[in-house]
């Protein structure tokens, strides 16, 4: 019993009415629909308009042959992948030869033998339709492919954030506890030398009283306490002093100061916004980088210019903040001594190392900080690579490519702000950040 396939569609182009009625009421017998045509040209235009599941074409026509027909089929993106089976009464191997490399799949010989047809028709037809499936399973499946490398890649992107956060969390819990330790001893011993200093500076005080007393009421004291008064220039001494205990007590309070410094850069507010000044945090910053701003045996000093503009508290994790300024205005230190490299003294004396702090309301709702440098800058593919997750520009063993992923972490993601560089080699390197207020 013959297939049935009352849903497949056949096109037969042939210029002989016989054989193309013979074929009509064969093939239509069976189920199929069929469609007719008598030269080429229309042949294609009917296969471009209704694309059939197979066609049988016939070799000599008038026009163009089936040759060229098959051609044309099969250079047409809509139609190539329609079978083609060629009807001829040649059985020249060269013709059969020369249809199988135009691309059709088989000959059906002249006159037909209508059960031989109808076998071949129905067998290219299967495997017409197991290549649609075969097509369609390929389409499924690299739909499934490409949501489960979607669903992967989501997931390696999440579990790189939850990586960051918690190197994040780790270095600012391990830098908090280092700093205000530090802070908490320095505070100690300051805290004594502090109160006996006071003491001590009043003692002084009335012992150089005393001894300036007794000078004026024993003008001749005798030729011994003479000798030991010129000995230890007593005047120089009296006059001295006094001074050493005033640039004592300057040196305790810029031991406050680093020790303040150091309490607010390390600011344990990693669980709660707080409202804050932000110019706090810069200068706690920039007070705790200042070794490395100072001059140097081979570089003055790397000058800082604050710009800073009247700005409101900022609800924001200060400590994390911190963190990004710390990173930002450690890498324009590093770009400003690689810019260095090769330069003398003077050179650098006559163009000083620069680093801008800005700070001014963007809008109503941001404040934006801004810090430049004067450095080499960047080049186009630093520049768009910057804040990629383990990209460093600097030798192994002195960046990890953590810091500025982290830094656009804590203002995209934790404060909902902007942050951007600015930058061409040879031009400096601006990183623009914008806060919300609240």
């Amino acid at each position: 019993m013959l297939f049935n396939a009352s849903h497949e569609v056949i096109l037969v182009i042939d210029d002989n009415p016989t054989n193309l009625e013979l074929l009509h009421n064969a093939l239509g017998s069976c189920g199929y629909e069929v469609l007719v045509e008598m030269d080429g040209f229309s042949g294609i235009e009917q296969a471009k308009n209704y694309p059939p599941d197979l066609i049988l074409l016939d070799v000599q026509m008038p026009g163009i042959d089936g040759f060229e027909t098959c051609r044309k089929l099969q250079f047409d993106p809509s139609t190539k992948n329609i079978p083609v089976i060629f009807m001829t009464a040649l059985t020249d191997t060269t013709d059969k030869v020369k249809g199988l490399h135009l691309g059709a799949v088989d000959y059906i010989t002249k006159p037909f033998r209508q059960e031989e047809a109808l076998a071949r028709i129905q067998t290219h037809l299967k495997i017409r339709r197991l290549s649609l499936e075969l097509e369609q399973q390929k389409q499924e499946l690299e739909q499934v492919v490409q949501k489960r490398t979607s669903e992967l890649t989501f997931t390696l992107q999440e579990l790189k954030k939850t990586q960051l956060q918690l190197i994040q969390n780790e270095k600012l819990s391990t830098i908090g506890q280092l700093v205000s330790g530090i802070a908490h001893e320095i505070n100690n011993p300051v805290g004594c030398i502090t109160g006996n200093l006071e003491q001590a500076t009043l003692a002084v005080k009335d012992a150089v009283d005393y001894i300036r007393l007794y000078q004026t009421n024993f003008p001749n004291p005798g030729i011994e306490i003479e000798q030991k008064a010129e000995e230890i220039d007593i005047e120089f001494l009296l006059e001295d002093l006094p001074k050493m205990f005033v640039s004592m007590q300057t040196g305790i309070e810029r031991i406050r100061n680093i020790s303040t410094s150091l309490r607010t850069f390390s600011r344990a507010d990693v669980d709660c916004k707080v409202s804050v000044n932000i110019h706090e945090g810069l200068e706690s910053t920039l007070m705790i980088l200042q070794h490395r701003l100072k001059a140097q045996d081979y570089r003055p000093a790397i000058q800082v210019i604050k710009k800073y503009g009247e700005i409101p508290k900022v609800e924001c994790y200060l400590g994390q903040l911190n963190q990004v300024f710390m990173n930002i205005l450690a890498n324009a230190i590093d770009a400003l001594e690689e810019a260095n490299l090769g330069r003398s003294y003077e050179a650098i004396k006559a163009s000083p190392n620069q680093i801008i702090v800005e700070t001014e309301m963007k809008n109503e709702q941001q404040v934006a900080i801004r810090i430049i440098d004067n450095g080499m800058g960047m080049t186009k593919d630093v520049k768009q690579r910057i804040f990629d997750h383990l990209f460093t520009t600097k030798p192994v063993g002195k960046g990890t490519g953590l810091g500025l992923t982290i830094a656009h972490q804590i203002i995209v993601e934790k404060h909902g702000g902007t942050i951007e560089v600015n930058s061409e080699w040879g031009g400096g390197t601006e990183f623009a950040i914008a806060l919300p207020i609240v």
